[in-house]
């Protein structure tokens, strides 16, 4: 018997769309706690991709198959995750209104200061990230450092709050707004003063 050599077939890539809001294949979105956004999303950007997963056809498709008390337990584990999706993304909300972002002026010796910036991590900012782009912005050295507190905070040579502020804004402005900014001073006391 002859051997016959095939040609393996080409393997094609598949091209996957992911959802806009909860960044998983549409087929999954369900499993996430953001359903409904993610039907809107799909349904203005992917409509026909919308029409395959949730016609009316489909939908009824799939619930004939199931039995009500299983259609009444999804429904309402459904809403279950909806819900606490909500609730943690007004609580993050309310925090991210609340926090403050300060910036400290610190002075080393005589002449020398540091500009100190904390809170950070509440708007979702690396603080390692933030520090390696603000030491190339300003071209100075940036580092980030536990405060005594134990909070982690970056400390940027030279007098730059200003400058800080500005440049907050204007890459992460979306997320941050001027009211949540605070420039503090931070004098050290002198030896003289302290005494009458």
């Amino acid at each position: 018997m002859a051997e016959i050599a095939q040609a393996p077939a080409e393997i094609q890539a598949r091209q996957i769309t992911y959802c806009g809001v909860c960044t998983l294949p549409p087929e999954y979105c369900e499993f996430g706690g953001t359903a409904k956004k993610c039907q809107d999303w799909l349904q203005d950007n992917q409509p026909q991709l919308y029409q395959r997963l949730y016609s009316d056809e489909v939908i009824s498709a799939n619930l004939s198959t199931l039995s009500v008390s299983v259609q009444e337990r999804a429904a309402k584990d459904a809403a279950k995750k909806e819900a606490k999706a909500a609730a943690a993304e007004a609580r993050d909300a309310e925090r991210r209104a609340t926090s403050k972002v300060q910036i400290k002026r610190v002075e080393r010796n005589k002449r020398k200061h540091v500009s100190v910036l904390t809170g950070l991590e509440v708007y979702g900012l690396e603080n390692k990230k933030v520090a390696k782009e603000l030491g190339k912005k300003f071209a100075t050295g940036s580092s980030v450092t536990k405060s005594a507190a134990g909070i982690e905070e970056i400390t940027v040579q030279g007098d730059v709050c200003e400058d800080i502020k500005e440049w907050l804004l204007e890459q992460y402005g979306k997320g941050i707004s001027e009211s949540n900014i605070e420039i503090v001073e931070d004098k050290k006391k002198k030896k003289g003063a302290a005494e009458p």
